[in-house]
């Protein structure tokens, strides 16, 4: 099992790469074709509490039954259950909100490429809030990985159709992988303590009591649900058990064996599966000055990922302390 270890979790992060990148076209087709992004984003939330609180109980019963040593269930403190209140609403309610809402406006392959983004916005957010070194390798990738954000926004800017970007859609996005980097800034320790599983009962059990006030009479009354086609329930369908609750499961599953840096290259997989399908189905275009915004931001997240950080640069003057402090997981 150790042997395979790696191949799994290099297949897990290609597989909710790939899974997010698909997410796009097929969100953006359900939300032009009878579901809002309001919609959407309730369906993701209240999906996801649904299917990780069920998942819980599951394990809670297999633990029970079986022999396995290994626990699935985790006690959590009164403080912890209220941390997650933050990160729920960081990590899930904005970013979800701003997303999904986002791409409803823009093209999938601009929110895509936009996603690819969060390492940047994690790097700034670590500089200011964790007092992480910028390096010059860092610096220059931050400011390529903007130039490509200003082209991506520019050429929203004069589009006239949403098939090549919508501005706001497109700020959108980007306010969303924001909103993720400042959840794992703020809460890194909180959600190393603990596993997906739990992490994730408790974000989206939050989040629903959150979103729901706001969103359920929106859903009830102002959509069709009759008229609403079969095509756009399955598409929903994926993108509430694909895309919200078996890509954070594979990814968690990745993150866990894989360094940081090798999590991060699986990032440009998400807008390669969404720009081809996207230009296929004709959901979307591939324009020159996007193609200009994929490399500048691709080549900026790469110096960024590159480039060590305090950590690492700790471990490098001092190799005796390696053996143990782990890998930080």
């Amino acid at each position: 099992m150790n042997k395979n270890r790696p191949l799994i979790a290099h297949l897990s992060m290609f597989g909710a790469c790939a899974i997010w990148g698909l997410m796009a076209p097929l969100g953006k087709d359900a939300m032009t074709h009878g579901i809002d992004g309001i919609t959407m984003v309730t369906f993701r939330v209240i999906g996801g509490c649904l299917l990780f609180w069920f998942t819980s109980l599951m394990l809670r019963l297999f633990q029970f039954q079986s022999s396995d040593s290994t626990s699935y269930i985790e006690r959590v403190p009164l403080k912890d259950k209220l941390m997650f209140i933050g990160a729920g609403l960081f990590g899930l309610v904005t970013n979800q909100c701003c997303y999904t809402i986002g791409l409803s406006i823009t093209s999938p392959v601009n929110a895509s490429i936009v996603t690819t983004s969060m390492p940047i916005f994690a790097m700034i957010l670590s500089a200011i809030i964790l007092r992480e070194l910028i390096t010059s390798k860092k610096a220059i990738g931050v400011l390529m990985g903007c130039s490509g954000a200003i082209i991506l926004i520019l050429t929203s800017a004069s589009a006239v159709s949403d098939k090549v970007g919508d501005i706001r859609g497109d700020l959108l996005c980007l306010s969303a992988q924001f909103s993720f980097a400042l959840y794992l800034s703020l809460f890194n320790k909180l959600i190393r303590r603990y596993n997906v599983f739990t992490i994730n009962k408790w974000m989206f059990f939050w989040a629903t009591l959150m979103i729901l006030p706001f969103t359920a009479h929106h859903v009830i009354t102002a959509i069709d649900w009759p008229s609403v086609p079969l095509k756009t329930r399955i598409e929903a369908g994926y993108v509430v058990l694909f895309g919200t609750y078996i890509g954070y499961i594979l990814t968690m599953i990745g993150q866990k064996t894989l360094r940081p840096t090798v999590v991060s290259v699986y990032n440009y997989v998400q807008p390669l599966v969404s720009v081809t399908v996207s230009v296929l189905t004709g959901i979307g275009v591939f324009t020159w000055s996007q193609g200009l915004a994929v490399i500048l931001v691709f080549s900026g997240v790469w110096l960024v990922t590159k480039s060590r950080s305090r950590r690492d640069m700790e471990r490098a003057a001092h190799p005796e302390s390696t053996n143990q402090t782990g890998n930080g997981k």
